[in-house]
C-alpha cells in the first residue's frame, strides 16, 4: 500500500473533509503510484459475529449474522460499482476468532477494514410482545446508526477520517444517527455518532485504518423492518461505499492521530470498564 501522504489529496479546514458538512470529492482517476501505475484500493468488509454465535436478536426473533450478512454484500457490490477492490471476511460465519477478522484482512492486503453489525438495547430496556404466536422482546426507544474507532489501531487518523465521512454521507442521504451509545462511549466526533471504542479486537488488532459500523437498532421494531428492506440496504451500502471511497482517493487525514481525537465532540464516557479482548 503506498503511503496516503504520497498522493494528491483534497484538504479541508482542519485537515478534515468537513466544513459544516461534507464535501465528498471523488478525483476522475485513481492516484498514481511512482511508475504510472493506478493504485486501486482493496476494503476488507467483515460480516459480524458468526454462525455459534449470531449476535443479537431482532424484535422478531431473527439473528443479527443476518441483518449483517445481507448488508455487508451489499457493499461488496457497491465498492465494487466504483472501482475498489474487495475481500469478505467471515463470508461461511465460521471464523476462528476475532482477531482472525484482521488478520484475514491483512492476508489479503487490504488498504481498510470496516466490520459491519446491527445494534441492540441492554436487557433492562426490552419489552415483551407476541410476533407470529411466538414471545418476542423489543425497544422502541432507540433507532439509527453509529460507527466505532479504536485509538489502538495503528491509524487512528485515518480511521476517525474515513468514520467521519461515512457518517456524513449516510445523513446526507437521509439515514439517522443514534446517540444511544453516548452513554457509554466517547465521541470521536459528535455530530456524525463517532464513538472511541478502543479495546475493540477487530479494530485495535487491525494493521490498517479501521471502522465498525453498526447500521441501525434491531430491536426497535420500525426500524428492524426498514433494516431488513433490500432496497434500503442498497441505499445505505451506497452511501457507505462512497464515503470509503472518496477517504480512501482523496481524504487528508489529520496531520498526526492527536490532532484527530482532538476535533471530536464531548467526550460523555471514558473507556476505563471497557472489556479486554
Amino acid at each position: 500500500m503506498p503511503p496516503f501522504g504520497d498522493r494528491t489529496m483534497v484538504r479541508e479546514t482542519a485537515g478534515y473533509m468537513f466544513a459544516g458538512g461534507i464535501a465528498l470529492l471523488l478525483c476522475a482517476a485513481a492516484p498514481a503510484q511512482a511508475g504510472g501505475t493506478v493504485w486501486t484500493p482493496r476494503v476488507a468488509v467483515d460480516i459480524g459475529h458468526t454462525e455459534s454465535a449470531p449476535g443479537a436478536m431482532s424484535a422478531r426473533g431473527r439473528s443479527e449474522l443476518s441483518f449483517n450478512r445481507e448488508l455487508a454484500l451489499q457493499l461488496v457490490g457497491a465498492l465494487q460499482a466504483r472501482g475498489l477492490q474487495t475481500v469478505l471476511v467471515n463470508a461461511d460465519g465460521r471464523i476462528a476468532s476475532l482477531q482472525a477478522r484482521p488478520q484475514a484482512a491483512a492476508a489479503a492486503a487490504a488498504d481498510f477494514f470496516v466490520s459491519i453489525h446491527h445494534d441492540s438495547v441492554s436487557e433492562h430496556e426490552l419489552l415483551p410482545w407476541r410476533w407470529a404466536g411466538n414471545e418476542q422482546f423489543y425497544s422502541d426507544r432507540w433507532a439509527g446508526h453509529s460507527l466505532f474507532v479504536s485509538r489502538e489501531n495503528p491509524d487512528t487518523a485515518r480511521s476517525v477520517l474515513c468514520a467521519r465521512t461515512m457518517g456524513a454521507r449516510l445523513q446526507r442521504m437521509g439515514f439517522e444517527p443514534t446517540h444511544k451509545n453516548g452513554r457509554r462511549r466517547p465521541y470521536a466526533d459528535y455530530q456524525h455518532a463517532v464513538h472511541y471504542f478502543d479495546r475493540l479486537a477487530v479494530l485495535r488488532h487491525a494493521s490498517m485504518p479501521g471502522v465498525l459500523f453498526e447500521a441501525g437498532v434491531i430491536r426497535h421494531r420500525a426500524e428492524e423492518l426498514l433494516l431488513a428492506d433490500p432496497l434500503r440496504q442498497a441505499r445505505m451500502a451506497d452511501a457507505l461505499a462512497t464515503a470509503i471511497a472518496a477517504c480512501l482517493l482523496a481524504g487528508q487525514p489529520a496531520r498526526d492521530e492527536a490532532a484527530a481525537d482532538a476535533y471530536g465532540g464531548p467526550e460523555t464516557a471514558s473507556d476505563a470498564r471497557l472489556p479486554e479482548d
